[in-house]
């Protein structure tokens, strides 16, 4: 089992490596000119350009720009030189094109509202999902299966941008039970960051849930049909350890594969939900960043993004041989 999670480690840490010049070159390599972005997109003095380019690096050779930037990225760097340098303690991302703020402060500033988005709205899609999809498989062809394919149809075509403003009108404005979505820390005061964050969770969670709806409940319909579950009730076991013992466990080995590419994806920034609700996080700063023509900014998100995805695929494989022992063995 050692072993399985030592290859899949080192597999995590190749794909990061080969993500990681990827990025660089196709934000660095590719023609672009930042030095209009500095200069706010208008035309500098040739001076001014060499300046500026010199600062950046940008007139170093590329394989000298990418190991500068990923040893920033682990013991930090100096950007320039002489009366311009700036020290950029680790992890170094660079700065701002636009504002000059280091790029690790502006997602240190996100990434807590885009984590606690998609934390609380994944443990409301996986709950409603699971347990409705594992009841209506339980009860094939009665009236909770027939609400479950509906709800399921009906969460699968619903926009967020659609259902969020919704619930504002009806439980903030119409209502008044609860305030405008916010972002508190959870350090600070926990209860604020519920009731601020409660419509984003229950409107990504609610759409998402749909898909888990009917995941859980195929897969379980599949599982019930299995051998081994026949041969488990002949052999005198009770109904909810035959359910639950043994169908579910094997049924939710592909719910958690999807469960940790979604929220690893999610984690990247869920732009939809944090512009519907006017929250700050990685995905705004994304955005923004994109529109400006911020390259450090960007491509840090890309990073960033990326490494949650490849975490969760990692993640995924130890539950995997956590639920199926069957897996150590590949």
């Amino acid at each position: 089992m050692l072993r399985f999670f030592i290859r899949r480690a080192l597999l995590a840490v190749l794909t990061l490596f080969a993500i990681s010049v990827s990025t660089f070159l196709l934000f660095f390599a590719v023609p672009a000119n930042p030095v209009a972005t500095m200069c706010g997109n208008r035309i500098c003095p040739e001076s001014t350009q060499k300046q500026i380019t010199h600062d950046l690096g940008l007139d170093q050779p590329l394989i000298t720009q990418y190991t500068e930037y990923m040893k920033g990225v682990f013991v930090g760097r100096t950007i320039g030189s002489g009366p311009t340098a700036k020290e950029c303690p680790a992890p170094c991302l660079g700065y701002s094109f636009r504002t000059g703020q280091p790029v690790w402060d502006i997602i240190k500033n996100g990434l807590p509202v885009s984590m606690s988005i998609v934390i609380g709205a994944a443990v409301v899609w996986l709950t409603i999902g699971l347990v409705l999809g594992t009841a209506a498989a339980l009860r094939r062809g009665g009236a909770l299966d027939k609400f479950s394919v509906g709800f399921s149809l009906g969460g699968a075509s619903m926009q967020i941008f659609v259902l969020g403003p919704i619930l504002v009108a009806v439980f903030v404005y119409g209502l008044g039970w609860l305030p405008r979505p916010t972002y508190t820390s959870p350090l600070v005061n926990p209860l604020a960051w519920a009731t601020g964050l409660i419509l984003p969770w229950v409107t990504l969670g609610a759409i998402n849930s749909a898909l888990y709806t009917r995941l859980s409940r195929a897969q379980m319909l599949e599982t019930l049909s299995e051998d081994y579950v026949r041969t488990a009730r002949a052999k005198g076991l009770t109904r909810r350890e035959v359910n639950y013992r043994h169908a579910l466990r094997a049924a939710i080995t592909p719910i958690v594969t999807i469960a940790g590419l979604d929220i690893g994806i999610n984690l990247g920034g869920v732009v939809i939900t944090e512009t519907t609700f006017n929250l700050q996080g990685v995905g705004r700063y994304a955005v923004q960043a994109i529109n400006d023509l911020n390259l450090p900014i960007v491509m840090a998100t890309v990073l960033l993004a990326a490494t949650f995805i490849v975490v969760a695929n990692v993640v995924v494989d130890m539950l995997y041989a956590t639920i199926d022992p069957r897996v150590k063995l590949s």
